[in-house]
């Protein structure tokens, strides 16, 4: 896949991925080196420029993009959610859903208990962008929403990087509860939140430069070991000054 917004700049280039049914894929690399464009063209919010995209042998530009999109939830970093009741924002997706089939969603995602404890439960409504709640809050009803929709593939970008320790914690847990038996793909900042993906991507300058296991990008000692070692050295430096 090669792509560019316009005629003049590349932000991919001739970037070739797999990604295994069930499996779980990280990107990760600097800010700008197109980690976001490349998710992005997966529901086709843009098209490629060059090559194709497939999901099982079915070039995605064949299929219509209601259709493609049901295939696909989404758990962005800044969550997009409306000025309306918490139960509409979680149900808007599927066609028909119950109450009890939104508080089941609500409880596997880790939001059911706050949500009962506010004054009018389901019917509280959130504001503009979600600003009655907190971040916390905020990414456990679109990962509630996710575990709704049911989809096949999730695309997760950087949900927990604007979080403090404890939220991120809680939203932690609902992602690991949301990926079960799906295909998943992440952006991460934090590498120590996909030391366990079964595909590790270093993406740099739009291109794949490194590929592999966190054990085996380790041992390769290039990027990725580099980006893991400046992390943990941050990680020491923060807890030896608590």
């Amino acid at each position: 896949v090669s792509f560019g917004y316009d005629a003049h700049t590349r932000v991919l280039s001739n970037l070739n991925l797999t990604i295994k049914k069930g499996q779980t894929v990280a990107l990760v690399g600097s800010s700008g080196s197109g980690k976001s464009t490349l998710v992005d063209l997966i529901p086709r919010f843009w098209d490629v420029t060059e090559g194709s995209i497939s999901i099982d042998g079915t070039d995605i530009r064949e299929v219509a993009v209601r259709d493609l999109r049901a295939l696909i939830g989404n758990v962005n970093q800044e969550p997009i959610l409306f000025n309306d009741t918490i139960y509409n924002n979680i149900a808007f997706a599927p066609l028909s859903v119950t109450q009890e089939e939104v508080e089941h969603a609500a409880t596997i995602a880790n939001a059911h208990g706050f949500i009962s404890r506010l004054p009018e439960g389901y019917q509280t409504n959130i504001g503009d962008r979600g600003n009655k709640l907190s971040g916390g809050e905020r990414q456990r009803l679109s990962i509630t929403r996710a575990l709704l929709k049911d989809a096949p593939i999730v695309v997760l970008d950087e949900p927990t990087a604007a979080l403090d320790t404890e939220s991120e914690r809680a939203v932690q847990r609902a992602i690991e509860t949301l990926v079960k038996n799906r295909t998943v793909i992440v952006i991460a900042h934090r590498l120590s939140t996909i030391a366990g993906a079964g595909q590790i991507i270093v993406v740099d300058q739009g291109k794949a430069l490194e590929t592999g296991t966190h054990e085996a990008l380790l041992a390769g000692n290039g990027r990725y070991a580099a980006l893991w070692a400046a992390q943990q050295r941050a990680k020491q430096w923060r807890a030896g000054s608590a």
